[in-house]
């Protein structure tokens, strides 16, 4: 496939992402293109360094294992359907939690995680906070986190019984966030992960 000439248009399956040998960064919206900016700004990858940092060292000799992008996370639409022409969803979100070890390969991660983060920019705020909301929730992450840079804060949402994100919370300053798929046992200190 000429990765040069990906049609926009087209609907793709992982099967062909995994064919496009080049550096351009993309993911899958049921089966649509969408682009990933070249490289996250410095203050972006200062805040997903910080977040990385207090949940691994939380998570060391833990069951849980946590990952940052790129890395792919594949949404299956039929969980027992596994075969890669049949995948149309692939996202690489900025920080992500997989409790269940069963759903890692050498690809990444084929179902929904645990934990999802996201580290909104003002060419992706929609993206995160309305498209991929959308596609988390379909899903079943069972918590998404979105954090705001620029507004130095942290909006929480947590799935239901009824598979609905249901809104925590907005932390801010010096809050300490309780992770809520631990049950709260550990918490993310806000001040360590804003601080320049």
């Amino acid at each position: 496939m000429d990765t040069l000439n990906l049609d926009q248009n087209k609907r793709y399956s992982y099967a062909d992402y995994l064919t496009w040998m080049d550096d351009v960064r993309r993911e899958l919206f049921d089966g649509f293109i969408k682009l990933m900016t070249p490289a996250p700004s410095r203050r972006h990858q200062e805040l997903s360094v910080n977040l990385t940092l207090q949940i691994g060292n939380y998570l060391l000799h833990k069951k849980c294992k946590l990952y940052h992008a790129p890395s792919d996370v594949r949404f299956p639409k039929d969980k027992e359907n596994k075969d890669d022409k049949q995948v149309f969803t692939v996202l690489q979100p900025d920080i992500f939690v997989v409790c269940d070890l069963s759903k890692l390969d050498d690809s990444g991660c084929l179902g929904a995680p645990d934990m999802i983060v996201e580290i909104i920019s003002p060419k992706n705020s929609k993206r995160d906070t309305h498209d991929k909301f959308e596609i988390y929730q379909k899903y079943g992450v069972r918590e998404y986190w979105i954090v705001n840079p620029s507004d130095e804060n942290v909006t929480v949402f947590v799935l239901d019984d009824q598979s609905k994100f249901q809104f925590v919370g907005m932390y801010a300053e010096d809050d300490k966030i309780p992770v809520n798929i631990f049950n709260g046992d550990f918490k993310v200190d806000l001040t360590e992960v804003f601080t320049s």
